[in-house]
C-alpha cells in the first residue's frame, strides 16, 4: 500500500458523532503514552498530523484519520493512566466499548504495547474482547529503537510467549521498522472494501 493522502477528520465521544460514509476502519488501542500517535504519523508519512504528547492520558476522544479517502485509522484514548480521575476513566471505557460493540465498519485493530513493558490483564482482556467480536488484531511493539536489535528481538519473543496470541510486530517510529508489515495488515482488511492506494 502507498499512502498518498491523510487528514484528521473529527473527534468523537459518542456513536452519533462517528463518520457516516461507511468506509472501513482500523482501530489503534493501547495504554497511555505507548506511542500510538507516533505510529500513525510514521504509517502515513506525516510528522505532526496525529498530535503527540509527553503527558499520558491527554487523548480523551476517539480521533478519526481518513487515509487515501478510502479508510480510517481510529486512535482510541489510552487506558491505564492512574492520574486521570476514576470517573473519567470509566467514561472513556464506556465510549470505547460502545465503539467496538456497535461499529460495523470496524475491520480490525492494532493492539499497541511499549516493548519495554510487560503485558497486563488489560491487554489480555482486549484480546478476548476482539476475539469475541471476531475482529482480527495485530500486536505492535513500539519504541523498539530504545533497544539494540538483539535486545529488541529478545524482548519481542518474551512478550510473544507471554501473550500467546500469535506473532508480534516490532515497530520503531525512528527507523520505520515494522511499517511495511503493518501496512500489509491494513491492506488485507481494507482492500476488499475499497482500493486503498497501490500495492507494494
Amino acid at each position: 500500500m502507498k499512502i498518498t493522502s491523510a487528514e484528521f477528520t473529527m473527534s468523537a465521544v459518542m456513536e452519533s458523532q462517528y463518520p457516516k460514509d461507511g468506509l472501513p476502519e482500523i482501530a489503534l488501542i493501547g495504554r497511555s503514552n505507548v506511542g500510538k500517535s507516533s505510529l500513525i504519523n510514521k504509517l502515513i508519512n506525516r510528522k505532526k498530523l496525529a498530535k503527540t504528547s509527553s503527558t499520558p492520558g491527554k487523548t480523551r476522544t476517539i480521533n478519526f484519520y481518513k487515509i487515501n479517502n478510502s479508510f480510517y485509522f481510529v486512535d482510541l484514548p489510552g487506558y491505564g493512566y492512574a492520574k486521570v480521575p476514576l470517573r473519567e476513566r470509566k467514561e472513556w471505557q464506556r465510549f470505547i466499548e460502545e465503539y467496538f460493540e456497535t461499529r460495523r465498519t470496524l475491520k480490525g485493530a492494532f493492539i499497541v504495547l511499549d516493548i519495554r513493558r510487560d503485558p497486563t490483564e488489560n491487554e489480555q482482556m482486549i484480546y478476548d474482547w476482539l476475539e469475541r467480536l471476531e475482529l482480527p488484531a495485530v500486536t505492535v511493539l513500539t519504541k523498539a529503537d530504545k533497544f539494540s536489535k538483539t535486545k529488541a528481538a529478545a524482548r519481542a519473543k518474551e512478550i510473544e510467549n507471554s501473550l500467546d496470541r500469535g506473532e508480534v510486530t516490532v515497530f520503531s517510529a525512528m527507523s520505520a521498522e515494522g511499517k511495511n508489515e503493518l501496512l500489509k495488515f491494513t491492506t488485507s482488511l481494507t482492500i476488499d472494501e475499497k482500493m486503498v492506494g497501490e500495492k507494494e
